[in-house]
């Protein structure tokens, strides 16, 4: 059994997928002719005597901070925060319901209008055509989804969508967001499926003070939010002891500060109706000779990029009480430069938003925030085209042919082309990479990554782009990103893998996050050689890294991990704390010395608080499951397997770790069983037939074990593990020509794996 499956695995992957969700709500606020009326907000508190402690704070709605802040409110109004979410009726929805149709993977689906509300006929949970209700419009341009309820307190986000743009552009036209797969009603694509199910996958970022209350016992949601869309409160937090604060020196003047309680006082600007003030009173001075830009002063917090990351970032959220103005942390996890999300050299690849693409930018680190180049509340760029990036960069050294090499005003000459290139998400959004890298047609040719030279020149060569950077700049470009290389190498199991890997931990410029992404596959190949890399990273200042750190123990026995870790269980950073708790849950609590009880139970009461947070999630029932499986509570154990299960029958990890619950608890007949069922469902998954082989070794069926074994490696051939465990069982069963004959073909494919390498050291020596 893998102990505690990675949270990144488990809950960053699953959590946000490319769809825009929609979401439920419990109670039906009043509607007039265009938007939702917001609930009447509560007065704010009476003014508190000196020295008595501030109440509770609570949110307000957007219209009781529009009375002062009515600029901010203007330029929010008709912006992707205000259009985010809204009661479908004639003024929201831009899609065509006048009985028009769509067809796809043999399903014609049929939109159209009764008696004054939307409707559309398409293919259900079972399969058949029934006709649902559009509650909600998402989003508005360059594309709207439309959000159809079914039972449980579900919202979902129909996978055909509305392309907003203007007809000359391809636009005004219905589409579907997965137009290359066939997709019927039991794919986990499907509209139906928990995957395009808003109140667990998206609900957080669409609308202020959401409250996605999943109840467990019924599997059901109520959930609750205080404004519709992403309003004031969304980003500055609950506003009634703000306004308490405004409305007290409005009526006794800004001198009254002996009648207006410190503590009050002081909540107006920490956190309570927080502040976002990082940028007042700066200004950046560009130094003749570079061409550069210097922050004066110096930026000292990320308060602001932390509060964008919450909705920006692709991430896990773990726990649900986010605090305004505190690090995404606190509550949530970030991936990392994973494959399938970010390219080797960390551009952009899956859809992961902004924030992971932000810490990999030099600019980050000069102090630049997000408001430097975005209006907060239009969310417009502050100067229109290169005038953004000249805020910062000399006109007279980067506006100029001889920097970008293409005719003034081409699209070549577009700073944002060059160093911000863009791809396309949903079909039709496209979204800028924002790690601001320098374009490296080499790295295409030797890594395959993408370039910006290409994305326009799509008829050249990336050889050819690479002559013409060399032919500009007399070589090959270098780039504050230096870890290409690295992580191509650990992605394909090279033989120079490790070595490169601690390289890469050792350079102390090199981003936090790609740091942290080497760190995480140091989990996967620790050696008496990396593991003081990885102590070390246990003690590094970002938390990242130091999170990596701790997910990378759990190959290291319980001992072991306690011995590197326990002291992180005071770390000030909270998800790292529930992520330690995870990673020591094998280690019983009658070991846990007296001074670290409480530390403990604190960070285990934070990680369980996590996993019924996600409850509704099937990878949160399997870290729940191997939990109490390690701590030998084995009938709660089977209870969370079960409940993965029932989320999603085709969750594969639940059978994998099920069976093995059941080998450990003398069940294996019911493990064959289990395994069987997930095979009929998945049939070529090959975790499934390498634990199906594992179960026929233990009952000595070692033809029928082989050929199980075998077909894992078939399904998986890069996966190093399956390959080790066939060589051996061949090697077992007397197949010794057979056995080594796997362990060379494995060792081309993987050539960096060390237990093939030892493997065929042991049978060479022999």
């Amino acid at each position: 059994m893998q102990l505690l499956p990675s949270f990144r695995v488990l809950l960053a992957a699953a959590i946000f997928v490319s769809i825009i969700c929609g979401l439920w709500f419990w109670f039906i606020p009043k509607q007039t002719n265009d938007r939702v009326e917001e609930p009447s907000a509560k007065p704010p508190a009476s003014i508190p005597k000196l020295g008595q402690p501030a109440p509770k704070p609570e949110f307000v709605g957007r219209a009781a901070c529009a009375g002062c802040h009515a600029e901010q409110d203007r330029l929010w109004q008709g912006s992707h925060h205000d259009l985010a979410m809204q009661v479908a009726n004639e003024t929201s929805i831009l899609g065509n319901f006048n009985d028009a149709e769509f067809k796809k993977d043999g399903v014609v689906s049929r939109f159209y209008r009764r008696d004054g509300h939307y409707w559309v006929r398409t293919d259900g949970p079972d399969g058949r055509l029934a006709d649902f209700e559009v509650k909600y419009t998402f989003g508005y341009l360059p594309l709207q989804q439309y959000l159809l309820e079914l039972p449980g307190g579900r919202l979902q986000a129909l996978s055909i969508a509305w392309d907003s743009r203007p007809k000359e552009q391809g636009g005004q036209r219905w589409f579907h967001l997965y137009p290359n797969e066939h997709i019927t009603h039991t794919d986990e694509l499907h509209w139906t499926k928990l995957s395009q199910n808003w109140n667990y996958m998206c609900a957080e970022c669409h609308s202020t003070n959401l409250q996605k209350n999943y109840d467990q016992t019924s599997r059901s949601y109520r959930t609750t939010w205080s404004e519709i869309n992403v309003a004031c409160e969304a980003c500055h937090g609950p506003g009634s002891q703000h306004i308490t604060w405004a409305n007290a020196n409005k009526n006794l003047g800004t001198a009254s500060t002996g009648l207006v309680g410190p503590s009050l006082q002081d909540s107006a600007t920490k956190g309570l109706a927080l502040l976002l003030d990082e940028r007042k009173g700066i200004h950046w001075v560009i130094d003749p000779v570079s061409g550069n830009a210097t922050r004066n002063p110096p930026r000292n917090t990320d308060k602001e990029i932390q509060t964008c990351a919450r909705c920006h970032a692709r991430r896990a959220q773990l726990l649900p009480d986010y605090q305004y103005g505190q690090p995404l942390m606190g509550t949530h996890l970030p991936s990392l430069l994973q494959q399938t999300l970010y390219h080797a050299d960390g551009q952009i690849d899956g859809e992961v938003y902004e924030y992971g693409s932000l810490l990999q930018s030099k600019m980050v680190h000069a102090g630049v925030t997000c408001t430097d180049c975005h209006e907060p509340h239009s969310l417009k760029l502050r100067v229109p085209g290169n005038g953004v990036c000249l805020q910062c960069h000399s006109a007279e050294k980067y506006a100029t042919e001889k920097h970008h090499f293409h005719p003034t005003d081409s699209p070549g000459a577009n700073c944002v082309d060059c160093h911000m290139p863009v791809k396309n998400y949903m079909v039709v959004d496209p979204r800028r990479d924002h790690s601001f890298r320098i374009p490296r047609p080499d790295l295409s040719v030797k890594l395959g990554t993408p370039n910006a030279c290409n994305s326009c020149h799509a008829d050249k060569s990336t050889r050819w782009a690479m002559g013409k950077v060399r032919q500009w700049v007399g070589r090959d470009p270098k780039s504050y990103q230096n870890y290409a290389g690295t992580l191509h190498a650990i992605r394909t199991q090279t033989a120079d893998a490790e070595t490169r890997l601690l390289e890469l931990l050792g350079e102390n410029d090199q981003p936090a996050i790609a740091k942290a992404t080497a760190v995480s596959a140091l989990g996967q190949r620790l050696t008496q050689e990396s593991l003081p890399f990885l102590a070390e990273a246990l003690g590094n200042t970002d938390p990242l890294v130091r999170a990596a750190a701790v997910e990378a123990l759990e190959p290291l026995p319980p001992q072991q991990r306690w011995a590197l870790a326990h002291g992180l269980l005071r770390d000030p950073v909270r998800v790292v704390r529930v992520l330690v708790a995870g990673v020591l849950a094998e280690v019983p609590a009658e070991q846990v010395p007296n001074e670290e009880q409480a530390d403990f139970q604190k960070a285990t009461d934070d990680f369980l608080a996590s996993q019924r947070f996600n409850a509704d999630e099937p990878g949160a029932q399997v870290n729940l499951g191997n939990f109490y499986a390690v701590r030998g509570e084995h009938g709660k154990a089977e209870a969370a397997f079960r409940e993965a299960l029932a989320l999603n029958s085709d969750w594969m990890p639940a059978y994998a770790n099920l069976a093995d619950l059941y080998r450990q608890t003398g069940r294996d007949a019911e493990g064959e069983t289990l395994l069987r069922e997930g095979l009929d469902i998945q049939p070529k998954s090959a975790a499934l037939y390498h634990s199906l082989g594992l179960l026929q070794v233990r009952q000595k069926n070692m033809a029928s074990a082989l050929g199980s074994l075998k077909r894992a490696v078939e399904l998986a051939p890069n996966d190093a593990r399956f390959a080790y465990v066939y060589a051996v069982a061949l090697a077992s069963a007397g197949h010794t020509h057979e056995a080594r004959t796997v362990v060379d073909a494995g060792l081309k494919r993987v050539p960096g794996s060390t237990a093939l390498e030892q493997l065929r050291s042991q049978w060479t020596a022999k």
